[in-house]
């Protein structure tokens, strides 16, 4: 793996309003998340050097956050995900089929909201560097940089 940045960012802000219901991650949903999931941070990792290319492998690997994670689903397609970690974003994934359509800044605005039903902390979230139309999204979105980070 060759070194790269990552910012990481904090939300302050109040709760946004929202127009999606995302549900909680079912096992039996589990081989689609793993596809979409892979997709979405496959051509990242491979730029970067992160091996496996593809993370996820078996739903065990999801364990300790599997309560954390909601689907925004349509019908019986997901389109997209969001794990929300306390106060911290993570795993914010869109579906290839739906990407560009605002579905990214919807879920955000979930997980900010739902965050902040618990909590009036600082919301955190990483992004890499390179992952320059996620971090854009996050901008203006009320995020900002409170620190840039080098991993080895």
């Amino acid at each position: 793996m060759s070194s790269f940045c990552v910012f990481e960012m904090e939300y302050t802000g109040g709760v946004p309003a929202v127009d999606i219901i995302p549900v909680p991650f079912s096992d039996e949903l589990y081989s689609q998340y793993e596809r979409i999931y892979n997709e979405c941070f496959l051509e990242m990792r491979r730029a970067l050097g992160i091996e496996p290319y593809s993370f996820y492998s078996d739903i065990s690997q999801l364990a300790d956050k599997r309560d954390s994670i909601f689907l925004l689903m349509d019908g019986d397609i997901i389109t997209g995900s969001v794990a929300c970690l306390g106060n911290e974003i993570d795993d914010l994934i869109v579906n290839k089929l739906y990407q560009s359509k605002g579905f990214g800044r919807k879920l955000l605005m979930w997980a900010i909201a739902h965050i902040r039903e618990q909590s009036d902390a600082p919301i955190r979230l990483t992004v890499a560097e390179w992952n320059q139309r996620a971090y854009r999204l996050y901008l203006k979105s009320g995020f900002r940089v409170v620190k840039k980070v080098k991993v080895n």
